[in-house]
């Protein structure tokens, strides 16, 4: 009897247990918020997706405008290059042009002095006319630095000086220069022609 009385009656039994519709909604509220974490999960993948995207495409976009900057610049150097090559052919084709208007003028010259001298055959315009040009064109080559190579009296220096004959002289001692046959120039400081030259081999005594 005692073991009867102390046992939950049904009713008791039910009172304790929680209600359906409690059950219900705890459920409910779970599945919510189930869907509202895979709701946050999906917008930030794609967020994260976009974002990838968008750095891509700017990557992409500097790419190109660093591969157009680098063909213009290549463009430009040919440019720079053809443009430097060329003034440097003309320079060199037309570098002798101040030079050639100095010539033109001796050349002048010497027409006028042929000129004269068949107006007047006895008279001394055409040697006149023939030193004024030869001092024409001296000057016109001293002002290029072009200058006359000075032998006579000078010892024998194969750079500047072609000996073309060796003879006794009493005025020159061994190895001086007696006699310049064609003179020599230099352009500042290189030999463009050197000066045909007689050298002196010493008195005729002392060859003896």
């Amino acid at each position: 009897m005692n073991e009867e009385s102390n046992s939950p009656t049904p009713e008791e039994i039910d009172a304790q247990a929680p209600a359906a519709d409690d059950a219900g909604t705890i459920e409910a509220a779970s599945a919510e918020d189930l869907q509202s974490l895979d709701d946050t999960l999906a917008a930030e993948a794609s967020s994260e997706s976009k974002s990838d995207e968008v750095t891509i495409e700017s990557l992409q976009a500097k790419l190109a405008d660093a591969e157009k900057r680098v063909l213009m610049a290549h463009a430009d150097l040919d440019n720079f290059r053809r443009r430097t090559r060329r003034d440097q052919q003309d320079t060199l084709k037309y570098a002798s042009l101040p030079l050639m208007g100095q010539i033109l003028d001796a050349l002048d010259n010497f027409d006028r002095a042929i000129e004269a001298h068949e107006q007047d055959p006895g008279g001394a315009g055409l040697l006149d006319g023939v030193k004024m040009v030869a001092q024409q064109i001296s000057a016109t080559l001293a002002e290029k630095g072009c200058k006359k190579i000075e032998a006579v009296g000078q010892p024998f220096d194969p750079n500047k000086h072609q000996a073309i004959q060796m003879q006794p002289s009493d005025e020159f001692e061994a190895n001086i220069v007696m006699m310049d046959m064609r003179p020599g120039f230099e352009l500042h400081d290189r030999v463009i022609r050197p000066s045909q030259v007689f050298v002196s081999t010493g008195p005729a005594k002392d060859k003896e």
